[in-house]
């Protein structure tokens, strides 16, 4: 086929109950785990088979579509940016439709248990709902390990390091195009490292702009297009800070993955990254517009006693969502259904 089944990955999600109605029948499970909202064939099923259900919501996604709501996809920044404009309007609303024909309901009249990844995912629920989800922080991966001796500052290079795939809401056309050329007149020198993953022809074609432009505005920008994880690792203990520039993150992994390197981090002053990693400012520093980051991270670049200060409090964040502590969590929540 000329069109990849990829380039419906936003319709594909629409179908994520498709497996559930083969495998309920036959393994007849007690509880079911859910993190997607078009699941009304699956809580359909709950009077015959009599499982209850557990929903963690990363994000409401059925709100986008309401236009008086203030969640509206157009009042999102990314979203009008990446589907605003036709065709890619139509793509985006057929999604929406699609996904409303299995939208469970209200979660809270639907579930036995509703869980949030954010403490900020909590409160757009309790917007839409009336009602507040218990929040559980994701953890970080089992497999990113916590430093306990950050490489020092002194040791560090003048960098910023950026992670996350070549896709257009991590925003990287923003920091190459307008904060980095402001950035290099405050620190002369500063290099940007962005390490990400280009798995699809959309993410390679963004890939390439961000190199052009990088060339063009003849800044000092390093790209690492599916480094692999020793890679990241040791781009990161170079580095003296850590940036993510996506709008209303819903919580942030990179983010928690970098604290655990000891990188201080910046983040913009919206989603879960925010309210919950950065802890609205005690954690890590925040912006809204190219001054305040640039301003944080001449701060993080150039001053060794605050660097310090905010790398010793990414470990400590960090320390309190590992693994373990996520499953035990977990584990008392569904004790409550047994």
């Amino acid at each position: 086929m000329p069109i990849s089944i990829h380039s419906f990955g936003i319709y594909l999600r629409n179908f994520s109950w498709v497996p559930a109605r083969f495998i309920i029948p036959k393994l007849k499970p007690d509880i079911i785990y859910l993190d997607f909202y078009t699941a009304s064939p699956i809580i359909n099923l709950k009077r015959k088979y009599g499982f209850k259900t557990i929903e963690y919501i990363h994000f409401p996604m059925e709100v986008i579509h309401n236009k008086s709501s203030k969640y509206h996809w157009r009042n999102d920044p990314y979203m009008t940016e990446r589907y605003g404009k036709f065709p890619w309007s139509m793509y985006f609303i057929g999604s929406l439709w699609l996904g409303e024909l299995f939208n469970r309901g209200n979660p809270f009249e639907v579930n036995e248990i509703v869980m949030a990844n954010s403490k900020w995912t909590a409160n757009v629920v309790r917007d839409v709902y009336g009602e507040e989800p218990i929040v559980l922080n994701p953890p970080i991966p089992p497999n990113v390990s916590i430093v306990r001796n950050p490489r020092p500052f002194s040791e560090r290079q003048l960098a910023v390091v950026m992670i996350g795939r070549f896709s257009w809401e991590k925003r990287y056309h923003w920091v190459v195009g307008e904060l980095m050329p402001s950035l290099t007149k405050e620190v002369p020198g500063v290099k940007l490292v962005i390490v990400g993953g280009t798995g699809t022809k959309t993410s390679q074609d963004y890939y390439e702009r961000i190199r052009r432009m990088a060339i063009e505005n003849k800044l000092n920008v390093e790209l690492y297009p599916n480094a692999p994880g020793d890679v990241k690792v040791a781009l990161m203990d170079q580095a003296r800070a850590f940036l993510h520039a996506t709008i209303n993150e819903h919580w942030g992994v990179v983010v928690a993955e970098a604290m655990a390197r000891g990188l201080p981090v910046v983040v913009h002053r919206s989603g879960g990254a925010w309210s919950d990693l950065a802890m609205n400012g005690e954690v890590g520093l925040g912006y809204e517009g190219v001054d305040e980051a640039v301003e944080a991270l001449a701060k993080l670049l150039t001053d060794e006693k605050a660097w310090g200060h905010y790398s010793g409090k990414s470990l400590g964040r960090v320390g309190e969502i590992t693994f373990d502590k996520f499953v035990s969590r977990l584990s008392e929540l569904v004790k409550r259904l047994a």
